[in-house]
């Protein structure tokens, strides 16, 4: 635009004094022209435009009128100066609100007119009267709907910022619960089983301190394993979440520590390995060990079993393991007899206040693994506890990672 200003200047300023070459006035006229060019070059500077979409100060509408006002006089003597009225159109529409910019065209074109008109020599010309404001008329037009469309385009980013920051706190505000959900399980899974078999423990020791001294102590150190193992998992814990049992094995071993470490007098646990388990992500493994620590802990506080099996079972297309048990069993309730992937992994646990925690982040685990997770019992007849992974979204899932 300033471009075009400059170019038009000068040659309204080179056919004035073309046309009027010799004239009285003509130093005046190009003296105007010159403190008319140094004025809109200068307020380029000392009065710069608004930003798209704001108010102009008063600096700059103050400029404006002094341009405009200059423009007139210099169209009084020189009407070639009217070619200039088309970038002082442009800038005003850019600028000035929608009934300022259409006053500031009609002024323009007026002027224009009756410069033309003034200075006509011989028989009147339509195209002096009609071809300024159709002129003016289509750039006045042209120049709003662009200002239009650039309105609603701000408005929109406007609506599209706003949405994409409500996103981000609603997936900030989710990935806080999801977070949280897992740093409950995770502490139901480690912590607080370790400290209920220790209380356990504990408490059977005390019953037969004096009774049966060698019993005690069995309980004591059984309890101290315990504590030794449930530290282990708070230092793993602190650091990076992932069960102790797999620092340093892969989950076929640590199933078989597992069931190791769970059998004792009362009780007496077996792993099986059916098929060939390939390499799994790590995720998958942690999330299979802490659904066995689950299974077998609820095993060991509720159901009164003498036998428990671990079973892993390798297929093609998935991999599952069931825990299961000769306990008294139970009858189990629509929302504990199975989980599927189709629900949300992020649905809160629904649990009785202080228990019952265990098959509900078991049902977690196997939701964020895209797998289920089912419970089948009766009165008497034991229970088994099955939770199966696709290979297919494990496998992906690794890759990703």
């Amino acid at each position: 635009m300033d471009a075009a200003f400059v170019l038009l200047l000068g040659a309204s300023l080179a056919r004035y004094l073309i046309r009027h070459e010799g004239a009285t006035h003509v130093g005046w006229v190009v003296g105007l022209f010159v403190v008319f060019g140094g004025l809109y070059l200068l307020g380029r500077f000392l009065a710069p435009a608004p930003l798209s979409g704001t108010r102009p100060d008063a600096r700059y509408m103050a400029w404006v009128g002094a341009v405009l006002a200059v423009w007139a006089v210099l169209l009084a003597l020189a009407p070639s100066a009217a070619w200039c009225a088309m970038p002082l159109l442009f800038t005003g529409l850019h600028t000035l609100s929608t009934r300022t910019a259409v006053s500031l065209a009609t002024v323009l074109t007026l002027l224009v007119v009756a410069s033309k008109l003034r200075f006509a020599q011989g028989e009147f010309d339509p195209n002096a009267v009609l071809a300024p404001p159709a002129v003016a008329a289509v750039g006045t037009a042209v120049l709003i709907h662009l200002k239009r469309q650039a309105a609603r385009q701000r408005a929109l980013i406007d609506d599209l910022v706003r949405t994409r920051r409500d996103l981000a706190a609603t997936e900030r505000r989710a990935g806080i619960l999801a977070e949280r959900q897992r740093l409950s399980t995770e502490i139901h899974d480690t912590l607080a089983q370790g400290l209920s078999s220790q209380q356990m423990l504990l408490q059977a020791a005390e019953r037969v301190w004096h009774a049966d001294p060698d019993a005690a102590r069995g309980h004591m150190r059984d309890a101290g394993e315990i504590a030794s193992r449930s530290l282990a998992e708070a230092r793993r814990f602190v650091h990076d979440l992932a069960p102790a049992d797999l620092a340093e094995r892969t989950l076929v071993p640590a199933l078989g520590a597992l069931a190791d470490r769970e059998s004792g007098a009362e009780l007496t646990v077996v792993f099986r390995l059916d098929g060939t388990p390939g390499p799994l992500p790590e995720r998958v493994e942690a999330a299979l060990l802490r659904i066995a620590q689950g299974a077998l802990a609820n095993v060991r506080e509720h159901a009164g079993a003498t036998r428990a099996a671990l079973t892993l079972t390798c297929l093609d297309d998935q991999i599952s393991l069931d825990v299961a048990d000769d306990g008294r069993g139970f009858t189990p309730t629509p929302t504990t007899t199975s989980a599927s992937a189709s629900a949300p992994a992020s649905a809160p646990v629904a649990a009785r206040p202080g228990r019952g925690h265990g098959l509900p982040a078991m049902r977690v685990r196997a939701r964020q693994l895209g797998g289920t997770l089912t419970v089948e019992s009766e009165p008497g007849e034991g229970t088994v506890v099955s939770a199966a992974v696709p290979l297919a979204l494990s496998t992906s899932e690794k890759g990703a990672s």
